[in-house]
This record gives structure tokens, sequence and C-alpha cells, in this order.
């Protein structure tokens, strides 16, 4: 009986070899046409013409976001990954092959930079994914839209025109632009809009954004300026304190560049000039109340009006406080009193004063202490010339060191007081136009100059021209400090009034305690006596001449001084 040999695996996959007759490396990797031939739950199971059938998901046949329209005896496009799969049946894809196709429709219209239709179907990282009817590209955030977007829902599942901005098939990336079609299309709207403007035309827009220097208003497709100093002319810190986005205002166009098509804008030109006549409403001299808007290092802005500031100095804040930042002296938003000092319409600047609109403390000083007057104060500061004494009225008077004691030099008398200390002294002297008062210590000792009117005397006791015997109290290099008895009035003798001879004007040649005669020669500003020998001299020469001689006598100068003094002894 004959042995029947059965085929092996082998012989198998011979036989399929030659009854496809060369199939599978026709049909792979390729697109062919199908048959629906029956749909099984989420498959659709498709006839190409294969030994066996394939399944593809009805997914791979819906839009994003649509649910698959199909039905058996559909003929549709698949792309065959293989002929046959370990269960036997065709791989088959129809994305694959929407994909393939769309990468041919794709690159055509890349070489002719012409716009692609798609649809945002997905969100990731750095942007979104876009179907151009079966090529997946990558759209990046910053492409989406002119300006950014925070919601892109109402752009999800939505065919729209996109550009293509680079696309690599190897890779399998492209990446798109919906941002370039809105700027060209936004160009063409522009150029024609632009045409249409006029400078100086009045017209309404929409606020479609705000940023620290200005907003943007919509003005029918076409984006003007809206810059903050052309908003109001009152003083604006940020646009939103007057408009918001979505707001309706009506604007002047003010310049139009349509070369760069920019379009400057301006609320505040539709108002009358605050500025117009402000010479006539805020004359110099003149005193008027405003608030403080704006304080810097060098001053403070002072709004008198809305759209009208003057600017207070900082020299011009305070009588007495100097060298202090205006932020110590007034505040934001203080209602403030102030004096109008400069105006200029052209330039726009008014300047203000606010110590003038209040009463000058040296002035008031004056009137209250009049040369002569005891005052008392606290010592506020020691300097190497003298003592800074705090008065009434946040005013400084000083002591100077030879004004401080008697008999002692004037580093000796400074050293005799220390700052926080009060004390008592007599006015000397009030400068209110150079903000300044002189003060004595001493003064209130024996000898010191009692208070009284200025005559002949000063208010001192002693007339001008008046001979009178003087103690040294003190010898210094410039002359002699003396006093006229033993508790009259204190002066000084200057080193040249020493005597007539260069010899004579020796102060060391003095000593302290030492009696001789002088001539009151005047007073000084703080009213006291000045004394010389050498007027004295003088004086009695003329004196003998006039007595004991003429011009015609023939006696000698000799003479006539000797004849003087014998009368003088007898």
């Amino acid at each position: 009986m004959a042995t029947t040999a059965f085929p092996t695996r082998d012989d198998f996959a011979a036989m399929l070899n030659e009854s496809l007759g060369g199939e599978n490396e026709s049909f792979e990797g390729k697109v062919v046409k199908g048959i629906v031939t029956a749909i099984e739950n989420d498959l659709a199971v498709i006839d190409v013409g294969l030994k066996s059938e394939g399944r593809v998901p009805l997914r791979e046949f819906a839009a994003p976001g649509q649910k698959a329209e199909l039905k058996v005896g559909d003929e549709v496009e698949v792309f065959v990954d293989r002929v046959e799969n370990a269960s036997g049946e065709a791989m088959l894809s129809r994305d694959r092959a929407r994909r393939e196709a769309a990468w041919d429709k794709l690159e055509k219209e890349f070489e002719k930079a012409e716009r692609v239709e798609g649809t945002i179907f997905g969100r990731v990282k750095g942007g979104f994914t876009v179907d151009l009817g079966g090529a997946v590209a990558f759209l990046p955030g910053s492409q989406v839209d002119i300006r950014p977007v925070r919601d892109v829902g109402p752009l999800m599942d939505l065919p729209q025109p996109f550009q293509i901005l680079k696309m690599d098939r190897r890779r399998g990336n492209i990446v798109v632009s919906r941002r370039a079609i809105l700027e060209e299309t936004r160009a063409e709207q522009r150029s024609g809009l632009i045409q249409t403007l006029a400078e100086g035309q009045v017209i309404e827009g929409i606020v479609k954004n705000i940023t620290d220097y200005g907003a943007f208003v919509d003005l029918g497709g076409i984006d003007g300026l809206l810059h903050v100093t052309d908003i109001s002319y009152k003083r604006v810190g940020h646009p939103s304190e007057l408009i918001n986005i979505g707001d309706t205002v009506k604007v002047q166009i003010i310049r139009i560049n349509r070369d760069t098509q920019r379009i400057s804008l301006g609320m505040k030109q539709l108002e009358s000039d605050p500025w117009e006549g402000a010479a006539a409403k805020y004359p110099i001299e003149g005193n008027f109340t405003g608030r403080v808007t704006n304080i810097t290092e060098y001053g403070a802005f002072v709004e008198l009006e809305p759209g009208i500031e003057g600017l207070v100095h900082v020299s011009e804040m305070s009588w007495t406080k100097k060298n202090v930042h205006p932020g110590k002296i007034v505040s934001t938003s203080q209602e403030v009193e102030v004096k109008i000092l400069e105006v200029d319409e052209e330039k726009r600047r008014i300047s203000l004063g606010l110590k003038q609109a209040q009463s000058n403390p040296w002035g008031d000083f004056a009137e209250k202490h009049p040369v002569g007057s005891q005052v008392e104060g606290e010592v506020k500061n020691a300097t190497e010339f003298g003592l800074f004494i705090g008065l009434d009225g946040d005013v400084d008077g000083m002591v100077h060191m030879s004004d401080i004691a008697w008999g002692v030099t004037g580093e000796e008398a400074l050293a005799l007081h220390h700052k926080g200390e009060t004390v008592k002294a007599v006015v000397l002297d009030v400068d209110v136009e150079k903000e300044r008062i002189s003060l004595g210590m001493k003064q209130l000792e024996r000898g010191g100059v009692a208070a009284g009117g200025a005559g002949t005397s000063g208010g001192s006791g002693v007339n001008k021209n008046e001979t009178v015997t003087v103690t040294v109290l003190e010898v210094r290099d410039g002359g002699l400090e003396v006093q006229v008895g033993d508790d009259g009035v204190t002066g000084f003798i200057k080193r040249t009034d020493l005597g007539r001879d260069r010899d004579e004007q020796r102060p060391e040649r003095f000593q302290v305690g030492q009696k001789f005669d002088a001539q009151v020669t005047g007073f000084d500003r703080s009213k006291k006596p000045t004394f010389s020998i050498k007027a004295l001299q003088i004086s009695e020469e003329k004196q003998a001449v006039a007595q004991y001689g003429s011009s015609d006598s023939g006696a000698s100068l000799g003479d006539i001084l000797g004849e003087a003094l014998k009368a003088a002894k007898k």
C-alpha cells in the first residue's frame, strides 16, 4: 500500500506565494481601493482583493470630533501595511491612506505657498495639533492669533485656513500658522481702511487693549494708539483710570503714517484746552488752593484745576526746612495753598511757591523781637565759629564765638556750652532777606548793650566823638577789646587805631587792665561802640592848632604843641 505524503508548513507557504503570484510585493506599502463588506462593533471589514480581508477602526473614517458615516458596500481607500498578519488578516489603515494622500497634496501647496485648510483638534505642550485632511501638523501657541489668546476653545474643531511654515516628510513634521493668515488679511484690510482716514478726523472706536503707555483702539479693522499723554489734559497715572477694554470711545486722528500704517489718536484734543488764558486766570503773586498730585526729589506737582499743574520747587517749599525731601513736607492728595511765581503758557509751565503763601518766620521774629530784646533757646549746634540757638518760629540765631563770654578766647568760650543746653541771649541784628539772626550772650553780663533806640549813643551810654577812659579787657592780634570805666559798655579798637605811628599800632604793647583815653568813632551793626586812640590824637592836635596859633603867626607846629602841653599841666 502506497504511503501518502502530507504537505508541511513550508509547503503551504510556498503554495500561498505561488497562488498570490507576487501580490505581497505589489500591495504592501500602497494605497488601494476596497469595499466595506461588514461593520462589526467599532471595526469595518474591508475587502481589497487579497486572499483575506482586513479590519479598520471606524474612528479612522471620522473627522476629528465627529462620528464615522460608513455603511456596507461603500468604497474606501486604505493603506496596506502587510498582506497578512499572525491571524491571517490583511493589515489595513485608513489614517495612513489619508495621511499619504494629504502629504502629496500638502507638498504641492507648500511649494506654491498656498493656504491649506485644517482643524485644531488637540492640545500639546507649547501649542496645538491640527488635522490637515489626514496629516497632523503642529500649531505653536504664538501662531494662534495676532495677540495672545486666553481661551482657544471657540477655535477647536472648526475648519479654518492655515499657512504651512515648514514641513519634513521623512520625519513626519509639519508646522503651521493661523497668525500669518490673520496678519495677511489684516494688512489687506488696513491698507484699504487707512486710505479712508485723514488727520484731524473724529471717529469712534473700541478699546481692544490697555498698556502702561496707552491703549489700542480698533477703528473698524485697523488699530490706532491712544497714548496716555493724549487721553486727558489732567495727569493720568495709568490709562485704566479713565478707560476700560471694550469701551467705545470718541477719538481724533492726530497723525497717520501710511508707510508703517501707524495711527496716533487723541481724546483730550476733543476737549477745551485749560491752558488757554492761564496767565489771566492765575496772575503772579496770586494765592490759590491746589492738590498735590506727584512728589519727586526736586519738588512737588500741584494741580490747580484738571489739566493744569504747577511745580513747587524744593527750594520754595519751606522757610525753615532746608535740604529735606519734599515728601517730608507734603503728601500726595494733600490740599495746599500756593502762590503763583511764574506762568509760561507756551511751555505749559507754572512755577509755584508753598512757603510764599505762608508768613515769613524771619519777619515775624523781627517784629516780635527787635534788636536789643532778650530771647531764650536751645543750643542746636556748636560750630568752630559759634553757637546756633533754636528760637521761636522754628528759626535759628547764631552767637559768634566773640560774643559768648568776656575775658576768654573764642575757643574757650565755645567750650563753655554744649548741644541741648538752654541759654539766654540778646538780639544784635535781624536780616530778614538773608534769613540771619545775630545774637550775643556776653552782652547780658557786665558792659552789655542795653535795649534802646539808636542815636549818637547807639543805646550804649556813650556818644560819637566823645573822649572816654577805657580799660583793656583782651589783647588780640587785630586790636583791643576794651570797656568804658569799670562796668560800662564794651567795644573794640582796631590795630590801625592804636596810634598814628606804625610802632604805636602794636597791640602787644598794651596789657589787660591797662587804662587810657580814646575817642568814640562810631557804632557797629550790633550797636557796640568803636574807639580810636589815633582819632583822639588827631583831634587834640587840631584843637591845639586852633587855640594857640594861626597861619600867619610864624609859630611852628612844635611851638604850638609845646604851649598846649604847658597849658594842660597848669
